[in-house]
């Protein structure tokens, strides 16, 4: 059994492996084919990230199996780790409509979701739309924003739409989230509810570079790289090869052995004297779609315990909570979630 490729430093995996062209079962000779050439799309994606952005292969990787289960994507970093570029330059190698919003303290809901305008030359009240209408939003720095207005997103990022005055406006599909976030800056922000941090697939750590990517990264910008001038990233995918890996990855088997093994780990955590938030069910069904999509990404029409045990820090690791005491000994989120991952048996 293939063991399990991390992403980047502590994150979900992301090498070369995901370049295998081996097809997925059940699907026609016709879906097989799209799938290929989807699975080749997503892959060069990060190729394109790589002009502008030094040494996150993985945190892209991380970005597509989002992209392709339809979930919405939290990075943390400390700041200046290309956190806001890096999703720029994903939006311009995708086909897909992007926009952006800073989330600042004076951020009102209307701001981010829309709002009626009065419209004096018919009299009437006009929906006008808000950032929120478009295939990938940039949320930068989501916890500089009062909950009020965090909460704003809620209903578009779990039900994928937007209700104003009673009426439900559909939002594009796809639609997902791409919220950042600083964990060292504390004056000023609003730290997100766990029923909103549960609406996240994933949460990526971005990782400072190694010293050889920096060093990369300094020679670059030595050579005259303008990092707001992104005209050298093409677009290589777009809706439809989303579409495609999407029905590749639901053609993705599933052992029983396999889907039991994602409820116990989760159960598990529930179960954790340092946790005092376990991971929730819709946790489990996360788990699940993020390994079925890194399966499908290695070129196998099969989920090992291997993908799960690979998926499981960056899918679980916001939706537990330390116990206090825990804290206060030096636990992390990842530190328990790998004792967990040690201790309960996988499947052979």
């Amino acid at each position: 059994m293939n063991q399990p490729v991390e992403l980047g430093k502590d994150d979900v995996p992301g090498g070369d492996r995901a370049l295998s062209d081996t097809p997925p079962g059940a699907l026609s000779e016709e879906a097989r084919r799209q799938a290929d050439t989807a699975r080749a799309a997503l892959t060069a994606l990060r190729g394109e990230v790589a002009k502008a952005v030094v040494g996150q292969d993985s945190v892209v990787t991380g970005l597509v199996i989002a992209l392709l289960c339809r979930g919405h994507v939290l990075l943390e970093g400390v700041p200046g780790t290309a956190k806001t570029l890096l999703i720029k330059t994903l939006s311009r190698a995708l086909d897909l409509d992007f926009k952006r919003v800073q989330f600042t303290p004076d951020l009102m809901p209307g701001d981010v979701t829309g709002s009626l305008v009065y419209d004096n030359r018919t009299s009437e009240f006009d929906f006008r739309e808000g950032p929120v209408f478009t295939n990938l939003l940039l949320a930068d720095e989501i916890n500089r924003t009062p909950p009020k207005t965090q909460a704003s997103l809620l209903e578009a990022m779990e039900e994928r739409q937007v209700s104003v005055e009673g009426s439900a406006r559909p939002l594009p599909d796809p639609f997902v989230v791409c919220a950042t976030q600083n964990p060292i800056e504390y004056e000023g922000t609003y730290p997100l509810p766990e029923a909103q941090l549960d609406r996240f697939l994933v949460k990526l750590t971005v990782p400072v570079p190694t010293r050889d990517e920096e060093i990369s990264m300094l020679q670059r910008h030595a050579a005259g790289f303008d990092p707001r001038d992104l005209s050298a990233v093409q677009a290589v995918a777009g809706a439809g090869e989303l579409a495609a890996g999407r029905a590749a990855v639901r053609a993705v088997h599933l052992d029983p052995k396999v889907a039991a093994y994602v409820v116990d780990l989760c159960r598990a955590t529930r179960q954790s004297p340092s946790l005092q938030l376990g991971v929730s069910p819709r946790g489990a069904t996360a788990l699940l779609a993020t390994s079925r999509a890194w399966a499908w990404l290695s070129g196998r029409d099969y989920v090992t315990p291997d993908d799960v045990k690979a998926l499981a820090r960056p899918t679980l690791r916001h939706r537990v909570q330390l116990r206090p005491e825990a804290e206060l000994e030096g636990a992390t989120a990842d530190g328990v979630l790998e004792g967990i991952l040690a201790h309960v048996p996988a499947p052979r």
